[in-house]
């Protein structure tokens, strides 16, 4: 959530800005703005009428001992209307302030001066490029029908258990999987993260914290009796440890990183570029959460996106990292990387990370504060990154070492699976 104090002061550059993300801001934050000013005003009020109280008290005692029985009357009098101006006041500004946070909520993080004018993906900016992104020179199978050869997975399965997005991993197939989660939190523990194992369904609270509520309930399992949601990612139960804390400046950075299974509707995908391992409603993943100090935040963006090239570069798979334009930065980023591996089966490029700044618009709403070295209260940055997500990398790995043998499994794999070869 933005900061009301930059939308008192500088409005138009908020809406400037977030015109770069395709959002037309001057009617909400004209709205906004009217709403601020109507709780100014409001606790303006209340504050004097506080003040008036106060002297009254003192006033009426003094009245008495001087005789004045009747003006001392006529001012207790005057002292319950104040009180009942104070107490109906009161809960105006409450409903005044919980309609200006409804509000506030709506508006999207600003984006980065990095971050270019665009419509969508195809607008995106590929910065870096690694690895032999080529076609095979024969007809290479896509990785539904590998699984199926040499069954290691079984979606027709996991449809009847569950629905469609909810593969079932069987023999090597299972074990390749795990093999990845603890390459994937074994690299990430000798990079100074701190394993975290959180729950894999958070309260309101939480999903609110972290900029899911309101913007992607739709997106959301939710378990309406007891209203919790599933997890889409573990940034979002590892994120919450931090609210409501209020940190040192020697105690950042504050690095975390935890496996979970990840739960996402993906309400209206369909087709063939969410066929197989594509697009799933229930997948692993391992994230790597940083909290930052404001000064740093972008020198910390760079290096866990380093990190991630680098396990994508030991995997031995083909990849690009792209700067999100506009058009397809998300609500919530200030500035995001992908990283995605090149398929040479499909002959097309899938998504296994993002890379997120979102300097203080999170902190804002998990009330992540630290005191400077001044003794001055700050919000802190926070960033996310995937390192990295099951599905489509196993997919990569599948389609781009099969062979006439079999599917090799890359080397810095085989300490972890125990075999060379899916045959």
């Amino acid at each position: 959530m933005l900061q009301i104090q930059l939308l008192r002061e500088n409005p138009q550059e908020v809406i400037d800005r977030l015109k770069i993300k395709n959002f037309d801001a001057t009617e909400l934050v004209n709205e906004i703005r009217q709403l601020d000013t109507d709780n100014r005003t409001l606790k303006k009020t209340l504050d004097d009428n506080l003040m008036e109280q106060n002297q009254g008290a003192k006033q009426i005692g003094q009245l008495f001992k001087e005789g004045k029985g009747a003006e001392a009357t006529a001012l207790k009098a005057r002292m319950a209307e104040l009180k009942e101006a104070e107490k109906s006041g009161r809960a105006q500004l409450q409903e005044q302030e919980e309609r200006l946070l409804s509000k506030m909520v709506l508006l999207p993080n600003l984006p980065n001066a990095a971050v270019a004018p665009g419509k969508g993906a195809e607008d995106n900016e590929i910065v870096y490029t690694e690895g032999d992104a080529s076609n095979f020179d024969y007809e290479a199978l896509p990785h539904w029908d590998l699984v199926k050869k040499y069954d290691i997975i079984d979606f027709e399965l996991g449809n009847k258990i569950t629905g469609a997005g909810f593969p079932v991993y069987k023999g090597k197939g299972a074990r390749m999987q795990r093999a990845l989660i603890d390459f994937f939190l074994d690299s990430a523990t000798a990079a100074g993260f701190t394993e975290i194992q959180p729950p894999y369904m958070v309260n309101e609270s939480s999903a609110y914290a972290t900029g899911q509520l309101p913007d992607k309930e739709g997106q959301m399992y939710h378990c309406q009796v007891d209203n919790f949601y599933l997890i889409p990612t573990a940034e979002v139960p590892v994120t919450n440890i931090y609210r409501d804390v209020i940190l040192k400046e020697s105690d950042f950075p504050l690095k975390n990183c935890a496996y979970s299974a990840c739960f996402r509707r993906e309400a209206g995908s369909y087709g063939k570029d969410v066929r197989g391992l594509n697009r799933l409603h229930q997948f692993d993943k391992i994230e790597i959460v940083t909290v930052e100090h404001p000064d740093r935040s972008y020198e910390t963006l760079e290096k866990m996106t380093d990190y991630a090239k680098g396990l994508l570069t030991k995997l031995g798979l083909p990849f690009r990292v792209l700067r999100l334009c506009g058009g397809d930065i998300s609500f919530t980023s200030a500035l995001t990387y992908d990283l995605e591996v090149y398929s040479k089966a499909q002959q097309k490029w899938l998504e296994v990370s993002s890379v997120s700044n979102f300097e203080s618009y999170q902190a804002n709403r998990l009330k992540l504060r630290f005191k400077d070295n001044t003794g001055k209260m700050r919000l802190a940055h926070t960033l996310n990154g995937s390192a990295l997500a099951l599905p489509r990398v196993l997919a990569a790995i599948l389609e781009n070492y099969q062979t006439e043998k079999g599917i090799v499994v890359p080397e810095v794999l085989r300490a972890y699976t125990h075999f060379d070869i899916i045959d």
